[in-house]
């Protein structure tokens, strides 16, 4: 091996170590404010309805600051500077929570804070992203973010018990500086260069797309199917006989599970049955986990199917972006991430939270059907994506 090629070498590995760390700052940072994020808010005077409207408020901010973010990024080649200033002001206004009181305060600080954070993950992905690196690249990568989100809530959990819910907000605001710190260590071209000839585009380009229309939709059924798990399954679990304890070591199983896709199976299956097949995969797994928790809740079982979160998350994320890859010319791909993010994963979550609430309201347990049928509904919509130019 020449000089040159082990100094590419170096230079690669110390990026993707860079990287790794970026992102495990990142998720660590999520892990560390958005659980206790309500308990903190109702610390500082807010009621139930004043925290509802103002979480509500935060979304809507996210789902048009987001793709909006990420199309500046395009327009300017430089998704590692607006990664890192997002980041800054990111940390500056999670910060700003803790000396914020009353309803108005910090539903102001909630909002600009919202908009701060709504494009990190997709322009982290964005710079991760770049020069097309392979699947096992990025999924040791977004492996650690996972990990680090476990850590972070286990570890702030912890020491909210001490120090009170403000640690929240504090350990959160410190590593998204840590994040801007590390971003601005990348190597300059780390995020996708666009030439001022392409400027063009955008989110036109992207609506015009079949493949990619088709693929924000796949991810949209399989995710938004989760929406019942997620407000409902403590308590569906909890009428069952099963306690706190166990309940959290079920989540903590499907996280874990999650990691391990990340970091091994997921990028293993992409190179055995390409991103459609394995897209459709994730659909169908959904399809099992949710039609056996609309059957059951038996310890045994729920063991099982917690494990599949692997599947109907992990697997999906590495196909999508993957097809993204594939489908979206670089300088349009913080674009598309943010786009896909914000409607493919936000969006369809908040929508079928929504309908999770009425339907569990009318049929209990039996409502995860209607979760099986929508993450099966997927699959026709996935099969063929590789096939679509």
């Amino acid at each position: 091996m020449s000089a040159t090629e082990e100094d590419t070498e170096r230079d690669e590995r110390t990026g993707s170590g860079r990287l790794l760390l970026l992102f495990a700052t990142l998720y660590g940072a999520y892990g560390a404010l958005s659980p206790f994020l309500p308990a903190f808010l109702e610390t500082r005077g807010l009621g139930p309805s004043e925290i509802g409207t103002l979480l509500s408020a935060a979304m809507l901010v996210r789902l048009a600051a987001g793709p909006l973010a990420g199309r500046l990024a395009d327009r300017h080649g430089a998704a590692r500077d607006f990664l890192a200033g997002g980041l800054a002001l990111s940390a500056v206004l999670t910060l700003a929570f803790l000396g914020g009181h009353g309803f108005i305060v910090l539903f102001a600080i909630a909002l600009a804070q919202a908009a701060a954070t709504a494009p990190l993950a997709p322009l982290a992905d964005t710079v991760a992203l770049a020069g097309s690196r392979d699947g096992a690249v990025y999924g040791r990568i977004r492996g650690a973010g996972s990990a680090a989100f476990i850590a972070t809530t286990v570890l702030a959990g912890s020491i909210i018990r001490i120090f009170g819910y403000g640690a929240g907000p504090l350990a959160c605001g410190v590593l998204f500086a840590a994040g801007a710190a590390l971003t601005l260590r990348l190597a300059r071209n780390a995020g996708p260069a666009m030439p001022a000839e392409d400027a063009g585009g955008g989110f036109a380009a992207l609506a015009a797309d079949a493949r990619f229309r088709r693929l924000v939709l796949a991810a949209a059924l399989v995710i938004g199917a989760h929406a019942m798990h997620d407000a409902f399954a403590v308590i569906v679990w909890q009428a069952a006989g099963i306690g706190p304890r166990v309940a959290g070591l079920l989540w903590a199983e499907a996280v874990l599970a999650e990691v391990m896709v990340f970091l091994w199976l997921g990028p293993r299956l992409l190179a055995r049955i390409g991103p459609d097949r394995a897209l459709a995969l994730a659909a169908l797994a959904g399809a099992l986990r949710w039609a056996v928790q609309a059957q059951t809740s038996w310890l045994p079982g729920l063991v099982l199917i917690q494990a599949l979160h692997g599947l109907t998350f992990a697997l999906l994320h590495l196909a999508c972006l993957r097809l993204i890859v594939e489908t979206v010319p670089e300088q349009r791909r913080a674009t598309a991430l943010t786009v896909y993010g914000t409607f493919g994963l936000g969006l369809a979550s908040a929508l079928m939270l929504l309908l999770s609430g009425s339907l569990y309201d009318d049929a209990g347990e039996k409502g995860f059907w209607v979760m099986a049928a929508v993450s099966l509904s997927a699959v026709p919509v996935a099969r063929g994506l590789s096939d679509i130019r």
